[in-house]
């Protein structure tokens, strides 16, 4: 949210400057995330003066340029060559010297001396449209003639300057979302620091209002009461829609809205001031002078403000005439019923609309707007007669016209104040602090809360209506804490703590063992958002859609399920990173995913979520430099990567089975399983996946399975082991076998064959091609055996090879080469 310094002090009376107020903002709950300047003339004009054109005829050797001698008051006159066909002797000018920048939208250009077809010119006689002013080149500003030559012209244009701050809001401070709340805020905490009754809250008056005649009456009927507790309205009849004046335009650029015509920049203008929603009909396009609250038929057309068809919800409220919608209300307006140039009466709305039905309907159709944005956190449901009197008061004074109506305020059920009562012990006790009582009426009064009665114990107060979030103690506390400063609260030298113990094996120790690790081979870790795309898990064969857990009022359609898969996060990374020449990636990530067990949506059993751990490679595995060449990413470095994982979890890795991947995500994969559960897979990414993402390098990725894997984490501490003083014996094989046979089949077999003796199974050679039947691979393999207890004889080790071998001829098909 955006707050003027300059739109505050209309409501304060304070002498800080915009430096010094914003700690006192961030102090009171007001976070200032950003503080700029602002001028009504981007560049505020610097540079430019007033000239006189003293000689003035045309080029030799151009025919659409002149040449100029301008006096700027130094003394001296300057050589300006200029295009204007309207450039005259004796006229007064806007001159912008040498060195001055001239802004035009995002673009902007410095004055410099230059030769101009032979002739010097040293300065630049402007276009409105050249300063920033207006649309028009047709061509130079002329000037009145009593101005003096050397004037600044930002003295002459009277160039606004003004200060905004971003303030950073919390969701629970809806009696914040306007400039009078921010400066009701501001002026509780002056006046705590000066402590003193320094400065008060001057609202606009509008007692001043009144009614012009009843000529133009159009009726107001609320059918949707649970949806609009009140809804006021009144008409305002011959106006001139037009331009706004200055000064409202400088207001709403400031905060970064842009000026449209006068009616609809003073809706906008209340709206921040008060923070109250207003919108502005024709009223003459209301069709049987009737307005009309409810609900419409479920998938009913509409087409909004933008010129974007929308299918309503039969829970969206809108404003309607005798035969058709107008507005979505409290989120955007009707391409048909607005204020247009030709506008000549209007109907005024000022409502309070219930929170829960606008923020569903905003999200629903994806509309986040100023008014939204207010009611969706709560707004004032007794303010909607003053934001339409000080509307209606600003319309007459800048379009003209007349009140043509009685206001009409549908209000059946009046929301009133409410009580709240405070305990002094328990103020002491959760702000940590006895803070003097009389501090704590003052900040209460400050902040408008009336105090009913007043006792040695504590207080009774009376909530106004715009503290929407303020129903209970607790939330009294936190408002006086608020103001009195959370600074000013002393903090105790102890630190209190009880000692826990934390379950074995801790996940959250592992887990940063693994990404110190990884981290120090080069990966980076991302944190990617849960909430992700639905089309993710429609597109892909691995996934199954109907079990995306959908968010109910997703934020966009970009957050719209929680993720199945870690992948499409990975990728996402991947080409946001080379559509920035980040060409060479190592990533990681642990996170959860999601998925639904059942049709129902009732109780947390029906939902999945585990814990994995996802890498993934593209691009060179490390930089080329003088000693070594690049290496690409491949599937044996992951693969790699993810074998030397699984060894620091400490998982015996002959215990775990290695296969063919089943994943059509992968155009070729492996699966690691451990006691018949998939712990990890490794693979080499299909085109078909990478192509929405525009990703058309490989890419290699590896997924583990963390809520699995840590079931099989050992449970017992390291313990040494020495070294076997009797020495391991080396015996290699070449053995030629089908195709379609894995090593790890030929290993998970000789395992099986030789429990005792046999220590590793390596494989060091594969050839394919001559001598070598159609059909078959030639594998070269090692077998390392040891006897812990004695030294191996040969006898022994032909013994144990001879049964190795047997074993892979029977069951493998092996043949010894």
């Amino acid at each position: 949210m955006k707050l003027s310094y300059n739109w505050l002090k209309q409501y304060i009376n304070i002498d800080l400057s915009a430096e010094e107020l914003s700690p006192i903002l961030t102090d009171i709950g007001l976070e200032v995330e950003g503080l700029d300047k602002f001028q009504s003339i981007k560049g505020g004009l610097e540079g430019i003066v007033i000239g006189e054109v003293k000689t003035c005829h045309k080029h030799a050797n151009a025919d659409n340029l002149s040449v100029t001698t301008v006096d700027i008051g130094t003394g001296g006159f300057l050589p300006i060559v200029c295009g204007a066909p309207n450039v005259a002797a004796g006229q007064k000018v806007v001159v912008a010297t040498v060195g001055t920048t001239l802004y035009s939208d995002d673009d902007s250009f410095q004055i410099k001396k230059a030769k101009i077809r032979g002739e010097a010119s040293q300065g630049m006689i402007c276009a409105e449209d050249e300063l920033g002013m207006g649309e028009s080149h047709e061509g130079i500003m002329v000037l009145p003639e009593n101005l003096i030559p050397g004037m600044k012209a930002n003295e002459y244009f009277n160039v606004e300057e003004d200060w905004v701050f971003e303030i950073g809001l919390t969701p629970n401070r809806a009696d914040a979302t306007s400039h009078i709340g921010s400066a009701r805020d501001l002026v509780a905490g002056l006046n705590r620091i000066a402590n003193e009754k320094k400065h008060s809250l001057s609202l606009p008056s509008v007692d001043n209002f009144k009614v012009d005649n009843t000529n133009l009456d159009i009726d107001v009927i609320v059918e949707a009461p649970e949806a609009c507790a009140r809804y006021s309205g009144i008409t305002i009849s011959n106006i001139e829609v037009k331009e706004s004046p200055d000064w409202l335009k400088n207001r709403l650029n400031a905060i970064g809205l842009r000026p449209i015509n006068n009616i609809v920049d003073i809706t906008n203008y209340v709206l921040h001031e008060t923070g109250q929603p207003l919108h502005a009909f024709d009223a003459d396009k209301i069709k049987g002078k009737k307005v009309v609250v409810k609900k419409m038929a479920d998938k009913t057309k509409f087409v909004t403000l933008d010129e974007e068809e929308r299918k309503l919800s039969q829970n969206d409220l809108m404003i309607c005439d005798t035969e058709e919608g107008m507005c979505i209300a409290g989120v955007f307006g009707g391409e048909h019923s607005g204020v247009t140039d030709a506008t000549k009466n209007i109907f005024l709305e000022s409502a309070y609309f219930d929170a829960t039905h606008i923020r569903k309907t905003s999200k629903l159709h994806t509309l986040q707007t100023d008014a939204s944005f207010r009611f969706e956190r709560g707004a004032d449901p007794n303010i909607t007669v003053y934001a339409l009197k000080r509307a209606s008061m600003l319309i007459k004074e800048i379009a003209g016209g007349e009140i043509s109506s009685e206001i009409k305020d549908v209000y059946p059920e009046p929301i009133t104040d409410w009580t709240v009562d405070i305990i002094y012990k328990n103020v002491d006790r959760l702000i940590g602090k006895t803070i003097e009582r009389e501090i704590i009426k003052d900040i209460l009064i400050d902040l408008e809360i009336k105090i009913l009665e007043e006792t040695d114990e504590g207080l009774k107060l009376e909530i106004p209506t715009y503290k929407v979030d303020v129903t209970r103690e607790v939330d009294i506390i936190e408002e006086i804490l608020r103001i009195y400063g959370y600074n000013n609260i002393q903090l105790d030298n102890k630190i209190h703590s009880s000692i826990s113990l934390r379950q074995k094996p801790d996940m959250e120790k592992i887990q940063n063992m693994i990404s110190d690790y990884l981290s120090s081979q080069g990966f980076a870790e991302i944190m990617n958002n849960s909430l992700t795309k639905s089309v993710f898990a429609e597109a892909n064969p691995d996934l199954d859609s109907e079990k995306s857990v959908a968010m109910l009022n997703p934020l966009s359609s970009d957050l719209g399920v929680l993720r199945q898969s870690l992948l499409f996060g990975g990728l996402e990374s991947i080409s946001y990173n080379q559509n920035r020449r980040i060409s060479d990636q190592k990533l990681y990530e642990f996170g959860n995913i999601y998925r639904k067990k059942g049709n129902s949506l009732e109780g947390v059993k029906n939902y999945f979520e585990e814990k994995h751990l996802m890498m993934i490679a593209t691009g060179n595995i490390f930089s080329e430099n003088w000693e070594t060449k690049p290496r690409k990413a491949d599937f044996y470095f992951l693969k790699g990567m993810l074998e030397a994982i699984i060894t620091r979890l400490g998982i015996n890795r002959k215990q775990i089975k290695i296969a063919d991947g089943t994943q059509k995500s992968f155009s070729y994969s492996l699966e690691f399983t451990l006691n018949n559960e998939i712990i990890a897979e490794v693979g080499n990414l299909s085109p078909a996946v990478l192509k929405p993402f525009d990703i058309k390098k490989e890419v290699f990725a590896a997924r583990i399975n963390w809520t699995v894997v840590s079931k099989f984490l050992p449970q017992h501490n390291t313990s040494y082991e020495f070294v076997s003083k009797f020495p391991s014996v080396r015996r290699d094989l070449a053995l030629v076998v089908d195709k379609s046979v894995s090593f790890s089949q030929l290993k998970e077999s000789a395992i099986k064959a030789e429990r005792k003796l046999l220590t590793e199974v390596g494989i060091f050679d594969i050839y394919e091609g001559n001598k070598i039947p159609e059909g078959k691979k030639q594998y070269a393999l090692s077998f390392v055996l040891q006897d812990k207890n004695k030294t191996l004889n040969d006898k022994t080790i032909e013994k144990a090879m001879r049964r190795i071998q047997q074993v892979l001829e029977r069951e493998m098909g092996a043949v010894l080469r």
